[in-house]
């Protein structure tokens, strides 16, 4: 952008573009270049003090130097008509004595006076609305796109991988309900081999009670009671 040019400074850019979104502050900065070979004063005023703060809003230019003025606009709590801005700002600038320091400026210096020379240059003040990130498209437009792709391209329908239309949130679900009726059978049928084993140790006390009595010795329905108490015992703890 084009700026301007006094007899003094040449100020860039012309006007001052502010990247404007709804309750945020922004900034933007000029820079004011000395052209001539003696020291410089500067100020800059605008018409809506309450809404900027300039840093600096004085100062003083070295021959052949630059300063950087920043500009902050107050954050905006609703967006002007049609996006436009009245505001303007004003530079003002004046020869300084050498070795003339921002203490040693004051007001009186830029009253306009018979034989003094006081350059002005305005500025303008336009907001650059932000940009947003495009939305994520739906689920339906990749599919549309994948499909598009894959006849430019000559992939068959059946080698695009399909569209998942179940969020994160419903497959956690799922598999959190899965594993509960798993946990759910197994605490069931360690329950019923536990009643199954007390069962059997009832019979098995029942058969050594009747061996005693006949004398002593194992039938053999007995061993196979004792091996199946064995191998019921050895599910649970494998399964537990």
């Amino acid at each position: 952008m084009s700026g301007g040019s006094g007899s003094f400074l040449e100020i860039q850019p012309s006007e001052l573009a502010f990247p404007f979104e709804l309750m945020k502050q922004s900034s933007c900065s000029m820079q004011l270049t000395n052209k001539t070979d003696h020291y410089v004063a500067f100020k800059v005023k605008t018409t809506n003090p309450k809404q900027y703060c300039v840093r600096p809003n004085i100062g003083v230019v070295l021959p052949g130097s630059t300063c950087d003025v920043t500009v902050t606009m107050q954050a905006q709590k609703e967006s002007p008509p049609d996006m436009q801005c009245k505001d303007k700002f004003l530079v003002q600038s004046v020869a300084a004595e050498n070795g003339a320091t921002t203490q040693d400026i004051n007001a009186a210096m830029f009253n306009k006076e018979p034989g003094k020379v006081v350059d002005e240059f305005k500025l303008r003040v336009v907001y650059v609305p932000t940009t947003t990130p495009s939305p994520i498209p739906e689920d339906s437009e990749l599919g549309s796109s994948a499909h598009s792709f894959a006849q430019e391209n000559g992939i068959s329908h059946s080698a695009l991988p399909q569209t998942v239309s179940r969020s994160s949130a419903e497959t956690t679900k799922e598999k959190s309900s899965e594993a509960t009726s798993v946990i759910s059978k197994l605490t069931e049928e360690k329950m019923s081999a536990i009643q199954q084993n007390q069962k059997l140790r009832q019979e098995l006390e029942l058969l050594r009670k009747e061996s005693s009595k006949n004398g002593g010795g194992f039938s053999i329905t007995f061993l196979v009671v004792v091996g199946l108490l064995g191998i019921i015992v050895g599910y649970i703890l494998k399964r537990t």
